[in-house]
């Protein structure tokens, strides 16, 4: 499953994000440790700690064109820990109670992934017709 958190939708309609301007990151997510509420999470604070196993620095790149998100390739650094299946992209605002969810992805960035100490690379479908992601 791909798909956009209700909250980030309401977020980027009511101009309370900004995916061009904001701070944004990614998160490797074990999802034993973590099941998706689409409608019900809102907030960074709603996934477990125990469920976050890696954290990117501020996405780069980023622009919005004709609705599709699109950012720079990626990296999670040196991840070691649990097996991760899904990614989440959220506004990172600094404070896990404000930091707004956006997206959730499980079936794409090749995953599952089982870290090894090493990095782990993600490549956005730059010439795809929804980038990232599209509104």
């Amino acid at each position: 499953m791909s798909d956009l958190y209700d909250a980030g939708v309401e977020a980027f309609l009511s101009g309370n994000l900004s995916w061009t301007t904001d701070e944004i990151r990614a998160l490797l997510i074990d999802v034993a440790d973590y099941t998706v509420d689409l409608n019900g999470d809102r907030v960074l604070d709603d996934i477990p700690a125990g469920a976050i196993v890696a954290v990117s620095d501020p996405l780069t790149g980023k622009s919005a064109t004709d609705g599709a998100a699109d950012c720079a390739d990626y990296k999670f650094e040196e991840v070691s820990g649990d097996p991760c299946e899904a990614v989440v992209y959220y506004h990172h605002t600094g404070n896990a109670e404000t930091s707004t969810l956006i997206a959730y992805f499980d079936d794409s960035f090749g995953l599952p992934v089982t870290p090894n100490g090493g990095d782990i690379n993600v490549k956005i479908d730059h010439n795809g017709p929804n980038k990232l992601f599209h509104l």
